[in-house]
C-alpha cells in the first residue's frame, strides 16, 4: 500500500504544528521520520491516524483521497499505529486487549475468543514474537506489551505500521529484536513509519529517512548519511557528537548510600537493599529501563520519599530524615527528571526561575526584602554564560523552548559551589545542540571535584557521560560496571542480570563465537 501526505498543515491558534508538509511511504519500506522532540512528528502521525484534523492539505491511499473522521477509519484503511505509551488494559490478557474494539461473538452474542487467541498464535508464530493470548498484559515485560500492540495493528490487517519512538521503554536488546521485527515487516510488504530522535536506530533500519525541524520537512537523508550529518539536519547547524572529556581524577568517596530501601504499601518495595559510594571528580551514571526505581532513588536522596530506611550520608552527614530545604543548603544540586513539574515555575519570569533555591539568601534577599537589582544582574550573567536563548530575563520560564528551559534549570542548579550534583534525564526533550552544551557543563563540573550522579534512560548518555555504571532494575542494584563495559552487558543487567552473569555470559559468547 502506498501511503501519501501532501501539504499537511496542522494548526493549534497561533502554533504551527505541521507546515505543508509533504511525504510518501511505498511499499515495503522503513521510512523514518528523524527529528527533535517537538518538531512536529508525532502532530503529523496523529493527523494520519486520524487523531487530529489537518488544517490544509490531503492524505492519499494508492493515489485515492481519503478523509479520516478517527482511528478507525485510519484502521479500516490498513494504517495501524503503536504509541509511544501503551493503549492495553493492564488487567486484561493479550487476547481481551487484541479483541478490544474488534470483537467476535459466537452464537447468543457471547465473545469469541478463540478465534482471536488463535489469529494471535498465527501472527506470533510468523514473525517470532513469542506472546501467550492467555497472559495477563501487567505480568509482561515493557518489550513483550509492545509486541502485544503491533499483533493489535496486524490483526487488523494493517498494511502501513506507525511505530511512534518505540524504544523509548526499551533494552538495548529488546531495541534490536524491535529492529529486527520491522524488517520481518517490510519483506512481508508491509511499511513501517519509525518516529525517533535516537540516529544509531534510525541509521540502522531505515530505508528513507526524512528529517523535521519546527515542523516543516528540511530533507531527506540517506542512511549511510554520517550521524554528524542527521544531527545537523535536524537543528540547523553544525554539531559535535563527540565529547571530548579527560579520564577522571577522583578524589575521596563523600557520598555514600546504604541499604537504601524505600517500602510499598500495594506490592514489593519501591527500592530493595541499594548500596554505592560516589567519589569526588568521578560521575556515576544510573542506568536502567524508565520505571525501575530510578525517580525514586534521586527523590530519597532530595528528601522527597516516605518511608526509607537506610543511610545517604554527604561529607559523613546523615540526610535521611532531613527537609529537602536543608538538603538543597546542605550543598546539593538537583535537576528533575521533569523540569515542567518540578524544576521551573512556567509564570515566573528566567530571573526569578534561576534564584528559585536561593531566593531568601544573600545577595538576592536581605533581610525579608528581595533585591531585584541584584537578581537581574545575576540573570544577565546567567544567560549568557548558559546561552539561554531568551528575549528577556523577564520572559515567563514557560514560554521557552525545551532546551532552554533546561539550561535555565542546569544554570540555576550549578550557580554555587556544590557538594554533590544530581541531574535526572539532563537532556530530556532537548535539540541535539542543546544536549552538546548540556553536557559540557556536567563534565566541568565533575572536573572541578564535585560527585556527579546521572540518572538517564538514554543509554548513549550513559556511555557518553559515565565514569562508572550502576544499572537498576526492578528497584535493585545489578551492580556497578566501568564505563567501558559493553552495550550487551549493560542490556542483560537491564533486564534483570546481575553484572557478573551478564559479563561472564558475554564472555562465553565471545568465546563460542570464536
Amino acid at each position: 500500500m502506498k501511503l501519501e501526505l501532501k501539504g499537511i498543515t496542522k494548526r493549534f491558534g497561533a502554533l504551527v504544528a505541521n507546515d505543508h508538509i509533504d511525504l510518501v511511504v511505498e511499499p515495503g519500506q522503513v521510512h523514518s521520520l528523524l527529528g527533535e522532540n517537538g518538531a512536529g512528528k508525532s502532530t503529523l502521525m496523529n493527523v494520519l491516524y486520524g487523531l487530529y484534523e489537518p488544517t490544509e492539505g490531503e492524505i492519499l491511499v494508492d493515489d485515492r483521497p481519503v478523509t479520516f473522521n478517527g482511528p478507525s477509519d485510519a484502521m479500516a484503511a490498513g494504517i495501524g499505529m503503536v504509541h509511544q505509551h501503551f493503549m492495553l488494559v493492564p488487567v486484561f490478557t493479550v487476547a481481551e486487549n487484541v479483541a478490544l474494539g474488534n470483537e467476535t461473538t459466537k452464537l447468543a452474542g457471547m465473545l469469541n475468543l478463540e478465534q482471536t487467541k488463535r489469529r494471535i498464535r498465527e501472527i506470533s508464530d510468523q514473525y517470532g514474537f513469542d506472546v501467550d493470548p492467555d497472559a495477563v498484559v501487567e505480568d509482561l515485560p515493557v518489550g513483550v506489551q509492545q509486541r502485544v500492540e503491533i499483533i493489535k495493528a496486524l490483526i487488523r490487517d494493517a498494511e502501513v505500521l506507525i511505530l511512534d519512538e518505540p524504544t523509548a521503554v526499551l533494552t538495548p536488546r529488546e531495541t534490536d529484536e524491535l529492529l529486527g521485527i520491522m524488517r520481518q515487516l517490510t519483506e512481508d510488504g508491509k511499511s513501517v513509519v519509525f518516529i525517533s530522535h535516537k540516529l544509531r536506530e534510525v541509521k540502522a533500519v531505515s530505508d528513507v529517512i526524512t528529517v523535521i525541524r519546527r515542523g516543516k520537512v528540511v530533507g531527506s537523508a540517506d542512511p549511510s548519511a554520517s550521524t554528524t550529518e542527521l544531527a545537523s539536519l535536524m537543528v540547523g547547524r553544525s554539531v559535535s557528537l563527540n565529547l571530548n572529556k579527560a579520564p577522571a581524577t577522583p578524589g575521596e568517596e563523600t557520598f555514600v548510600v546504604e541499604n537504601l530501601t524505600i517500602a510499598s504499601a500495594t506490592g514489593p518495595a519501591l527500592l530493595d537493599g541499594v548500596s554505592f559510594g560516589i567519589r569526588r571528580g568521578e560521575i556515576l551514571a544510573v542506568a536502567g529501563v524508565q520505571g525501575n526505581g530510578q525517580t525514586e532513588l534521586t527523590e530519597a536522596i532530595m528528601g522527597l520519599q516516605d518511608h526509607v530506611t537506610g543511610s545517604i550520608r554527604l561529607d559523613g552527614e546523615e540526610l535521611v530524615g532531613r527537609r529537602t530545604r536543608d538538603i538543597i543548603n546542605s550543598g546539593v544540586g538537583f535537576v528533575p527528571e521533569d523540569r515542567n513539574v518540578d524544576g521551573l515555575v512556567g509564570t515566573f519570569s528566567v530571573a526569578e526561575n534561576l534564584v528559585l533555591n536561593r531566593y531568601d539568601q544573600a545577595p538576592f534577599a536581605r533581610g525579608v526584602s528581595l533585591r531585584p537589582a541584584v537578581i537581574e544582574a545575576n540573570a544577565a550573567e546567567k544567560i549568557t554564560e548558559f546561552d539561554i536563548r531568551t528575549q528577556s530575563a523577564a520572559t515567563a520560564a514557560g514560554t521557552l523552548s525545551g532546551g532552554n528551559q533546561q539550561k535555565v534549570v542546569m544554570a540555576r542548579e550549578l550557580s554555587r559551589p556544590l557538594q554533590l550534583f544530581i541531574a535526572s534525564q539532563p537532556t530530556r526533550g532537548v535539540d541535539v545542540g542543546s544536549i552538546e552544551f548540556l553536557h559540557r557543563r556536567i563534565i566541568s563540573e565533575r572536573d572541578v571535584g564535585t560527585p556527579v550522579m546521572i540518572v538517564s534512560t538514554e543509554l548513549d548518555e550513559v556511555l557518553e557521560l559515565a565514569d562508572r555504571i550502576a544499572v537498576l532494575y526492578g528497584g535493585r542494584l545489578m551492580g556497578i560496571v566501568p564505563a567501558d563495559t559493553s552495550r550487551d552487558v549493560l542490556g542483560q543487567m537491564m533486564a534483570g542480570m546481575s553484572a557478573d552473569e551478564a559479563t561472564a555470559q558475554h564472555t562465553d559468547s565471545k568465546g563460542g563465537a570464536k
